[in-house]
Parts: C-alpha cells; structure tokens; sequence
C-alpha cells in the first residue's frame, strides 16, 4: 500500500521512463499522475493494494493498554467516503489505460474498502472474474471484544471488460500444484512476520501493510508467464517487484514516499531471479492455440480421399477437399461423424479418427500437434 498525493510526479533519477526505460523501475509520485509516463496498453497485470481508509477514530489498545501498531499514517485518510471512490475511480481508469486488452487486474482490500472498490469497478465496465478471500492463519486479535477477529481479506481478479479474451489463467499448472485438485478461491497464507517482515534500525515496521510474499507469488503463477509486465500503483516495501524479480516477471512500482522506496530497492537488489528452467509453466490443452481439422487438409497432412478409421477399424470414413468427412451416406465434421457412426451424443473426433501411417493406426491428434510445434517455431 502507498500514499495518496504528492507534487512530485515524477523522479528525476528515473526520468527515462518517459523514454521507454520504465521496466524493473519504481516511478516516485501520486499513482495517477505517473502512470501517465506510461504508454497505453503496455502491462500485462495490475496488482493493486491501495489505502484502505480504515477510519480509525483514535488510538488501538491492547487489554493491557499497551499501544497497537496500527495503520494511521496520513496516506490512509479521506475527508468522505466521496473523496475515496473518487480517488479509486481515478486511479482505475489510469490502470486501465496501461493494462493490455487480455491484461486483468487484482485489488485487495478489507471490509472497510473492498466493496466500494468492487462496485466501481463494475460501474467502470471491468468484468470480476473471481473475488479469492485470502484467510489469515495468524490474524490480529480482535481486542475490544466487540465484533469477531478479522482473520481475511479479499482479493477481487478482473478483465478491463466483458470482452476481455485471452487473459491468462495457467489452471492446469495450478491444479497440479495443488494436488490435481482445482485451485479454490479461498487461499490460505500466515500475514507477513519473522525475517520477510523489513524492519528500520530501530526494529519497527518499515511499512504497516507488508503482504506476505507467498500471496504475490500466487496471483503471478495464477495470472502470468515468464517476462510479463507487472504494474503495483501502490508499491509500499516492493513485496510486488521482489516476487517478480525471483519468477522472471518484469515490474513497474508507483509509489510517493521516499523511506518505502529506498526499502523496496535494496530489497529488489538482494532478490536472485530463478532459473528458465525452473520457471516454465504447465498448460494443458485448453491453453494450446486452436487447430481446425481443415488445417491438415490444407497443409498436406492429411489427403483428400485418405480413409480414416476407429482405432479398431470398424468404422471408416473418407476424408473430403473440405476438411469435412464422409461415411455411409453421411457427411459432417470429424466430431458430429464420429458421434454418427458410433450413436452418440458427442465424441472427441481427434482422438476417435486414426490414420495408417505405415501400418501403424495413429490418432489425427498427433498431426495436429505437428501444425502446433510448427506454430511455435513461426513465433
């Protein structure tokens, strides 16, 4: 999180990003005011976790009157509920403008702002693609007895609009992380304390809302691949710019106050990024690009006229100039004829038509996978 308003837009010291350099950098000033040094639609992902607006009415205590290290710096105040979403709408808008068309953007918040920042969003067009409450395995006590212990936030994921396609969710690489089972929307992380928490010389808290690295480093493996862009418009102690340094990302951080820079810098610096090797990402076939039966026809995979057959050769069917197949009279795609011959609803066309190659029957599945590493190879 990250202080509101500054004059200072932009720092000196980093002025080339109006000139392209502004990758892996932290631009000093107000949120909105410098992202427009940023060109349009040039990051991948927002990750946002801006002021809170807790309203605190006065000092925290303990039951033993010893005093809470509370969030009451001047960054986290508002005159109005007013002042607030107009400030969230601003910077929204700003973040929309730099995140690309298949780009999504997280925001996290508590009770006190997340829904406020959720009902502009949708009046701003953005799509919510999931809201992940983050449930806090070490959350702070509750202490005047009055309401239940606060033990989550929530995450809100997405797209710039409803027709925002081709966003990035590695589904298949979370799923097998966790167990082969889906990855749910309720995520599990103690809140940022031992040796991650950055402490000053005099051992206090260097920000009051660090976030615990293992929670960016979800939202990263979940929304991004090796060498995107990542932008946190409130980038406090540079928890955003460390995990995206370590996962081979790329980051921009906005943020005003000096103390939270110097912080994240030598932090950054002491990050060492992971291996290529390590960082690639597990997809599965909803992630491959899409290839029509009719491709292989027309690239000479298959021929017209070749006949294709079950893999036990008890049905065939003729493969026509069109890319369509024909048997017994029918005629029809390589799914809606092989759900024909067989009397079913539906069938997997790829899987159910092999070709003889040499004797040997293999699925047209693999030839497809022959026009995708040729896809790959084209870039």
């Amino acid at each position: 999180m990250v202080s509101l308003k500054s004059s200072v837009v932009l720092s000196a010291e980093i002025s080339p990003a109006a000139a392209g350099g502004w990758l892996d950098t932290i631009i000093k000033g107000d949120c909105v005011s410098a992202l427009e040094k940023l060109p349009d639609n040039s990051v991948d992902v927002v990750f946002a976790d801006p002021p809170y607006n807790l309203q605190l009415g006065g000092a925290l205590h303990r039951p033993d009157q010893s005093l809470v290290d509370a969030v009451d710096d001047a960054w986290d105040q508002f005159a109005s509920f007013e002042a607030y979403d107009a400030f969230t709408r601003a910077w929204l808008l700003a973040c929309r403008r730099v995140l690309k068309p298949n780009g999504t953007l997280w925001v996290i918040g508590s009770y006190h702002n997340i829904f406020r920042v959720g009902a502009i969003l949708q009046d701003l067009n953005f799509w919510i693609l999931n809201d992940i409450v983050w449930r806090k395995t070490n959350p702070m006590p509750n202490f005047k007895g009055r309401r239940f212990q606060n033990a989550h936030e929530t995450l809100i994921w997405a797209s710039p609009s409803a027709k925002g396609k081709g966003y990035t969710f590695n589904y298949d690489a979370l799923k097998a992380a966790n167990d082969d089972v889906q990855m749910r929307s309720d995520w599990v992380f103690p809140i940022c304390s031992g040796g991650e928490r950055l402490k000053d010389e005099n051992g206090d808290k260097v920000h009051p809302t660090q976030k615990p690295e293992a929670l960016l480093a979800r939202v990263m493996m979940a929304s991004t691949r090796p060498g995107d862009v990542v932008l946190d418009p409130f980038f406090g102690s540079g928890t955003t710019g460390a995990v995206a340094k370590r996962l081979g990302r790329h980051y921009v951080g906005v943020e005003r106050e000096q103390t939270y820079i110097d912080a994240a810098r030598a932090r950054i610096a002491a990050v060492e990024p992971l291996g290529g090797a390590t960082l690639s990402v597990m997809t599965g076939k909803r992630a491959e690009p899409r290839v029509a039966f009719n491709v292989l026809v027309e690239s000479g995979l298959i021929k017209p006229g070749a006949v294709l057959t079950d893999a036990r050769r008890r049905h065939s069917a003729i493969v026509r100039a069109d890319g369509t197949l024909a048997s017994g009279g029918e005629a029809g795609s390589i799914h809606r004829l092989g759900a024909r011959v067989q009397g079913l609803d539906a069938c997997n066309g790829w899987t159910f038509w092999h070709y003889d190659d040499g004797g040997v029957l293999r699925p047209i599945d693999d030839l497809r996978t022959v026009i995708r590493a040729d896809m790959a190879r084209l870039g």
